[in-house]
């Protein structure tokens, strides 16, 4: 059986393809037919020094993919069958695994080294495998030990505490593996390879190091030593030990303070004159400490708690200077890849985040520099002035900016002509930058006027002719030119006259084909979407009417596209998305008056008809955003809708079935409440297919999470639509309603993700509720008689919740009106001795939202009209 193994793993990797093909199929029968043998087969190929290191290589990929994988339902699964061998074997596999640490071939160790922090990441939560950190350290204690082994410990015990949180390991389970990993890095002692391992395991340690770093002594030590370990003359070990006080930065800013000198000398000699890929974590330590001055602090000056130093305002002057001096240091085509990430982008982002933590102080600091290069022969120069500019607009105040860039504007927009490529680029998005952060009329300000208006329109559509990167950062100009003048009031008017020019172009550059990649196409779309969405209706109509048959036909083009590779596919795929995207966005905006609608009626049908050929040209899943702009046109149309469901209900059920792209199922779920609303108790018909569908949705362990909590909305949205008829539905989905309420009193609080989740999920089943209760209101409310005592648990048990969100708040508030008002003296009992609502009334009625004051006065309303009947 060993030497089959071997052979079919070496099959595997064949260049010829049948051969491949037959041994991947082996190799999955072995895998299902009696995975425990097959895991120990592979541990024994990957152990065994004998073997060819491309069959070694291929038996660690499989088995670490047989632990782990990404999608959270399948990871789940795997763990599963993990936990289900018998624990002899598993103990065999484990064991086969740390001989593998000792391994000669590198490939080998390192491999396994990730597979048992794979095994770990399962077991350790589980009090398993308890002797695994104490038998790695008995590797580095053992005299003579090998240096390879030792590196192969140090690798696998970085792994393992990625993979496990730190209250897994005891404190001196904690102590030991600090001990190991720091004495690792000892110069003297060890060679470069071991201090590269240990250096990269204390990175992944820091986390479990909090004690250690509140007792001054243990932390003098390591911050000694990763300091020391900073100045190493191997680049990699430099480099390591920057990513370490990066992590430490933003872990242990609190205890900082007495490092802070020593780590600016660190940083600054790294930034001025170590190599790039050292100097990058250098700056990126400095970007950590701003992230944690960002988010407990404000650029008024204000901090929130007590242990945040000021350490960016106190090494403001010469902090600053290195940053810009990076600036200069620009590599010649990185305007061309957005994958470049160099010295001056990493000091770019730095000096924007700094001027975030600082505001106003900021700004004399840099503008000399402005100034200073703006104007050198040396495009450099000009571009790091301009990029400089850039990188401040967002902290200081627009008092302070406001003067200078008003003043800068016109020689911003000359700019726009320089004679090389990069300026240009960068210029674009400076001016991005300018209309996004200092131009709002609607709160009170910005640097545009009727009298520099026309200019900068003029230069924006010149400029957005230039090549590809550069035209589609002046797309991004005008997406925020167009932004800032929403909800504007008179000034809104000011843009209307250019919006034929700005169209025309902004079609214009989507249609160029020049660019090697869709990103220009793709941000002149979303540039045409944010300006149609922004634009003053009363004076934009006749643009917005006219552009609606030019963005129909270009879809209806897509259908004659020669589609001969899967790229192609793809690439008619993306246009589609883009144009549907606009004809959604337009569909809204004039169905938004009464006097624009019918340009909306006029066209629904062919509308209607390209989307239906945009799904045909996808035989396997939905197309997303065509199904956004099908609810759209649902919302425009009303009950007109209804002629289009007999052809559209096939796709319908296609995206509820959608598990794969679950974004396309809860868009999906998202059209099915629009139709709902549009077409009222017409929409009867479908509604046994479209609850099946949903129920199945929330039976499934397979589907993202994620969907759920909208399918709850929508069993309320088809409950208004259809009214008393929802009875039929009742026996199944308000037990699905009571599991989910069940699952949210369980949830764990620490967990910040699950805890968003519980919100979507709360908010959800009270909406699910209150469509239902109103739906029933007018006939058959004593259906939901039962259901109500639970309902009221709910409720107390989201009022207990003090960190509850307001979303969740309203929506708990709403449902006790409805219920009140649906059920009425039926349920008078159930009100009785609710001392928990009037607390929550209460609350609700000191609230700054009126809409939740409102809503808290009708349902006080209603509980008080139960009461006295």
């Amino acid at each position: 059986m060993a030497m089959e193994v071997t052979q079919i793993l070496l099959s595997a990797q064949s260049a010829d393809a049948r051969v491949r093909t037959e041994a991947e199929t082996s190799l999955r029968q072995f895998q299902e037919q009696n995975l425990p043998v097959f895991l120990l087969s592979l541990s024994f190929e990957l152990s065994n020094n004998e073997k060819p290191t491309e069959s070694r290589r291929l038996a660690g990929i499989i088995l670490k993919n047989s632990l782990d994988a990404k999608d959270a339902t399948r990871k789940n699964i795997l763990v599963q069958q993990w936990m289900g061998i018998e624990i002899a074997i598993k103990s065999q596999i484990k064991e086969l695994l740390l001989r593998t640490l000792g391994a000669s071939a590198q490939e080998a160790w390192h491999t396994s080294a990730q597979v048992i922090a794979k095994i770990a990441s399962i077991e350790i939560p589980q009090k398993q495998w308890p002797e695994l950190i104490a038998t790695l350290l008995n590797n580095m204690t053992q005299r003579d030990q090998p240096s390879s082994l030792k590196q192969a410990t140090l690798e696998t015990l970085g792994f393992v505490c990625e993979e496990i949180s730190d209250q897994d390991l005891a404190q001196d389970e904690v102590n030991t593996v600090l001990t190991a990993v720091v004495q690792g890095m000892n110069l003297a002692e060890h060679s470069p390879e071991v201090r590269l391992a240990a250096t990269r395991a204390l990175c992944n340690a820091l986390g479990f190091a909090h004690s250690n770093f509140e007792n001054e002594m243990e932390r003098n030590y390591i911050m000694k030593v990763v300091c020391e370990t900073a100045l190493s003359k191997e680049v990699e070990i430099r480099k390591a030990a920057f990513e370490c006080l990066v992590s430490i930065a933003s872990t242990y800013y609190e205890v900082l303070e007495p490092y802070m000198q020593t780590l600016f000398e660190l940083t600054s000699n790294a930034v001025k004159g170590d190599v790039e890929e050292v100097a990058l974590q250098a700056v990126e330590f400095w970007s950590s400490i701003c992230d944690e001055e960002i988010e407990f602090g404000s650029a008024d000056g204000t901090y929130f708690e007590s242990p945040y130093s000021r350490f960016i305002e106190k090494a403001l002057p010469a902090l600053v200077p290195m940053l810009l001096e990076t600036l200069l240091k620009q590599e010649e085509d990185q305007d061309q890849d957005d994958s470049i990430w160099n010295i001056s982008m990493a000091g770019g982002t730095c000096l924007g985040l700094v001027s975030r933590t600082v505001g106003d102080p900021i700004v004399p600091l840099v503008m000399p520099f402005v100034e200073d290069n703006i104007r050198k022969p040396d495009w450099h120069s000009r571009e790091a002035a301009t990029y400089a500019l850039g990188s401040i607009l967002d902290g200081p105040t627009f008092e302070k900016l406001s003067p200078l860039v008003t003043a800068g504007l016109d020689f911003l927009l000359n700019l726009t002509k320089d004679e090389n490529n990069h300026v240009r680029d960068t210029t674009a998005w400076t001016l991005t930058r300018v209309f996004e952060l200092l131009h709002s009329p609607a709160n009170g300000f910005t640097v545009l006027s009727p009298g520099n208006l026309p200019r900068v329109v003029k230069v924006l559509l010149e400029s957005i002719q230039d090549v590809p990167n550069v035209a589609e950062k002046v797309c991004g100009a005008i997406y925020y030119l167009a932004q800032g003048f929403e909800d504007a009031g008179t000034s809104a008017s000011l843009l209307s006259p250019f919006l034929p020019d700005i169209m025309t172009c902004l079609v214009a550059a989507a249609d160029r084909t020049d660019s090697g990649d869709s990103k220009l196409r793709t941000s002149a779309y979303e540039t045409i979407n944010e300006v149609v969405r922004c634009a003053n209706i009363a004076e934009a109509s006749q643009i917005i009417a006219q552009l609606l048959p030019a963005i129909m036909n270009k879809l209806a083009q897509t259908f004659e596209l020669q589609i001969v590779s899967l790229d192609d596919r793809e690439k008619q795929s993306d246009l589609q998305a883009s144009l549907c995207g606009v004809l959604q966005v337009i569909i809204q905006k004039l169905s938004n008056t009464d006097e624009t609608k019918p340009i909306i009626l006029q066209y629904a049908d062919q509308i209607m008809l390209l989307f239906l050929r945009v799904f045909a040209c996808h035989s396997s899943t939905v197309h997303e955003e065509a199904m956004l702009a099908i609810g759209a046109l649902a919302y425009a149309t009303g009950a007109d809708f209804l002629k289009y469901m007999p052809e559209f209900y096939k796709y319908l059920e296609m995206g509820l079935q959608n598990f794969e792209e679950y974004q396309v199922c809860a868009v999906t779920v998202g059209v099915v409440g629009d139709i709902c609303r549009a077409l009222d108790d017409k929409v009867l018909p479908f509604c046994d297919g479209i609850m099946e569908l949903l129920l199945n949705d929330l039976r499934s362990d397979v589907l993202h999470r994620s969907v759920k909590p909208p399918i709850f909305s929508c069993f309320g949205d088809i409950a208004l639509a259809i009214g008393h008829r929802f009875e039929k539905y009742v026996s199944y989905a308000l037990p699905m309603m009571q599991g989910a309420a069940e699952i949210c009193a369980q949830m764990d609080t620490d967990d910040e993700e699950l805890m968003d989740y519980g919100y979507q999920l709360k908010r959800s089943i009270f909406e699910a509720y209150s469509g239902i209760l109103q739906g029933f209101k007018d006939s058959k409310s004593e259906v939901m008689l039962p259901y109500a005592s639970h309902l009221m648990q709910f409720i107390e048990l989201v009022f207990n919740d003090r960190q509850r969100d307001e979303s969740v708040t309203k929506a708990a508030v709403a449902v006790t009106g409805d219920l009140a008002d649906a059920l009425g003296p039926n349920i008078k009992l159930l009100f009785k001795d609710r001392a928990f609502l009037n607390d929550l009334l209460g609350e609700c009625l000191q609230s700054d939202d009126e809409q939740l004051k409102e809503t808290a006065t009708w349902t006080q309303g209603m509980i008080g009209r139960v009461m006295v009947s």
